[in-house]
């Protein structure tokens, strides 16, 4: 029953990765889409959101206003953290019953668990193999300039706002160097999954 986390520092590629191991066959368990699902409208998280943050983060119809909000966190280290203490316990609920709906439908899986936020919040869960997904800073800043369209000081500031590469690899089991081509990216993740597979 192996249960890897799969983490990268954004536009590190690890998306990527978790659509290969996918087509190989994992179960991917995403972390963000369980982020949108505890913070939809009317939920719990939500309110609470709203009660801390105040009013602005809430759009017209009720849900979200992940833009906001963003820029309210990411340049804010303590309103980032009263944030983090909102979602995290949600979130962490919410992925544990997935792990284990997984395994029980079946018991040969292997799930795979997609987080941004390993090392900021789950690093020392039972898991069997921590994956990062690697790519310098530069390579990431210049993804999300030409990739996503952010600006220049905006991919700064969200690159900043996530812990250090070096923090990052200290808890890797398996690093995949995504700064190359993707035909290489996608290699390194196929000799992961016989990896895990044997």
């Amino acid at each position: 029953m192996p249960l890897i986390a799969l983490t990268g520092g954004i536009a590190s590629g690890k998306s990527t990765i978790a659509r290969r191991l996918a087509e190989r066959g994992a179960v991917i368990v995403d972390a963000d889409a369980i982020v949108r699902e505890v913070q939809s409208v009317g939920s719990p998280v939500l309110a609470q959101i709203a009660a801390e943050f105040g009013p602005a983060v809430i759009q017209s119809d009720g849900s979200l206003d992940r833009a906001a909000l963003g820029a309210i966190v990411f340049s804010d280290d303590a309103a980032r953290e009263r944030l983090n203490a909102i979602v995290h316990p949600a979130v962490r609920r919410a992925s544990s019953e997935r792990f284990a709906r997984a395994f029980t439908e079946d018991p040969d899986a292997v799930v795979v668990y997609d987080v941004p936020l390993l090392v900021e919040a789950r690093v020392d869960d039972p898991w069997e193999s921590i994956v990062v997904a690697h790519a310098p800073a530069a390579v990431r800043e210049r993804r999300l300039v030409e990739l996503r369209g952010a600006s220049e000081r905006d991919a700064r500031a969200r690159i900043a706002a996530q812990v250090s590469d070096e923090e990052r690899l200290a808890v890797a089991d398996v690093v995949i160097d995504t700064s190359g081509s993707l035909a290489d990216t996608l290699a390194q993740t196929d000799e992961l999954w016989e990896r895990l597979r044997g």
